[in-house]
């Protein structure tokens, strides 16, 4: 599919979204005579609410589509309106379709594109009758968006299509089983990236790993037949030699079984996506290369499966970490903050970045408290947490900021090791699991730690179950854009 920005329209099928405001009745009367009918038509059968969609025939074959945006639409509103738009009528599209958004802004632009390639996502990653490709999807589909000056919404338009398509590759990471997603396919897509994208990518291998120190990654991998690896992915802007840098650490747990604290059957195959904060770190790694944008980006990404056998760890046992700290393994099942304490360690120790972020499918514990809505965010950064929470309600990707007090960090205290892994009580998982994460971080003043359980796999019009949303991308590289 090619994207373009136009001035005038083309196309046989023409999208006009319009949005449920005070002008409705005006934006009506003023399109009546575009669309042939009489606006009283348009008024008694179109009332622009959400995701409400009015095909209109014309007699010279032209086919026009109002698309209601309900009120107040921000670029979530749009990018999802959209998706559901071009995901139902993808079979019924022509090769050239246009979007009229004279009326709108540049966010309306970056919604339109996401929700276009968003609707053409094919979940079918291994059938083997698959159908063929609409034609608006193929190599000769086009997108034309109008607007009124196509030269200072061109940026606009770049910076959509180069997130909206590495979403779609990191859809497909979230949602391949495991049997085809272990910690070297993540390792591999890496590499890959960055030398298409101009970033450097180091992988280390599990020697390797075991000659750094990475002890807690070495303990979760016990069980598995797979090797872990340790990605560290840099990008460093070419014209910005004060950038900030920017540290990411992502949850790779390729499968999780939950270990010898083995988990309920009923949804453990949706444990092929407990790799989400990874994915978000990679994707943020190669838009921002793509973008060019003027920070210095270092991503970490500890990766392995946890598995159970003979060798697994075991509840009880003593681990220790790459700042040399001991951990009482209470629950082998809390075993991505393990792995993180290992990632933020050695980002702290090897890159002293400005700021540090961690994303993780880390707790039920947060699903339990936001809901599939909402990430928590976790910081002593007021700053930080603003800055976030703005860049959450631009792009839709919702924060909610919970509290990271000291006198939770009685809940992390071991007899045996320095610290214990997970609380055993039935309250504020997250909050606790946040509290283990911080001890990895040495008192960073500007971390951040986002469990992103809730939002990383959903449900979308392309699957019967939860899938992989690429969460965490948007948020960061809109946050990152203000820096």
């Amino acid at each position: 599919m090619h994207l373009s920005l136009s001035q005038s329209a083309t196309s046989d099928t023409l999208l006009i979204p319009v949005i449920q405001n005070d002008h409705l009745v005006n934006t009506l009367s003023n399109l009546a005579p575009t669309v042939g009918l009489p606006a009283s038509t348009l008024e008694a059968d179109f009332k622009a609410d959400a995701k409400e969609v009015l095909p209109i025939y014309q007699p010279n074959g032209r086919k026009t589509y109002l698309i209601g945006l309900g009120k107040t639409p921000g670029i979530n509103e749009w990018f999802r309106t959209f998706r559901k738009f071009f995901y139902d009528q993808k079979n019924r599209l022509p090769q050239h379709v246009g979007v009229d958004l004279r009326l709108h802004g540049p966010d309306a632009i970056e919604g339109v594109v996401l929700g276009a390639y968003g609707g053409g996502y094919d979940l079918k990653l291994y059938q083997t009758d698959k159908p063929e490709s609409p034609i608006f999807y193929s190599e000769n589909g086009q997108l034309s968006l109008l607007v009124d000056d196509p030269t200072t919404q061109a940026d606009a338009l770049r910076r959509a299509e180069a997130i909206a398509l590495t979403q779609r590759q990191i859809m497909d990471l979230m949602n391949a089983p495991s049997n085809y997603k272990t910690p070297q396919t993540l390792a591999d897509w890496a590499v890959a990236s960055g030398r298409q994208h101009g970033y450097s990518v180091r992988v280390l291998n599990k020697a390797q790993i075991e000659q750094e120190g990475l002890q807690a990654l070495l303990a979760v991998n016990r069980g598995s037949d797979h090797e872990p690896v340790f990605i560290i992915a840099e990008y460093k802007p070419e014209h910005a030699p004060n950038a900030k840098k920017v540290g990411l650490v992502g949850k790779g747990i390729t499968f999780d079984t939950g270990g010898i604290s083995i988990k309920p059957s009923a949804n453990m195959h949706m444990m092929k996506s407990d790799m989400g904060g990874a994915a978000a770190v990679l994707g943020t790694l190669e838009v921002a290369a793509k973008l060019k944008l003027p920070v210095h980006l270092i991503g970490i990404v500890p990766s392995t499966e946890n598995m159970v056998d003979g060798s697994a760890t075991k509840p009880g046992d003593v681990i220790g970490s790459y700042l040399g700290k001991t951990i009482e393994v209470i629950d082998t099942d809390a075993e991505g903050r393990i792995i993180l304490a290992d990632g933020l360690g050695y980002m702290v120790r090897n890159y002293g970045p400005d700021v540090l972020i961690d994303l993780a499918t880390l707790t039920g514990s947060v699903i339990a408290t936001l809901g599939y809505h909402a990430a928590g965010l976790f910081t002593n950064n007021d700053e930080l947490a603003e800055a976030l929470s703005r860049a959450a309600t631009q792009t839709g990707e919702r924060v909610w900021r919970l509290p990271l007090w000291d006198v939770y960090a009685e809940d992390i205290r071991s007899d045996v090791a320095d610290l214990k892994n997970f609380s055993g009580k039935p309250m504020a998982g997250a909050i606790s699991a946040g509290k283990f994460l911080e001890v990895f971080t040495e008192n960073h003043p500007a971390w951040v730690h986002l469990d992103i359980a809730g939002t990383a796999f959903g449900d979308t019009e392309f699957g019967s179950q939860k899938n992989g949303t690429g969460f965490g991308i948007r948020l960061l590289i809109d946050w990152l854009r203000t820096l």
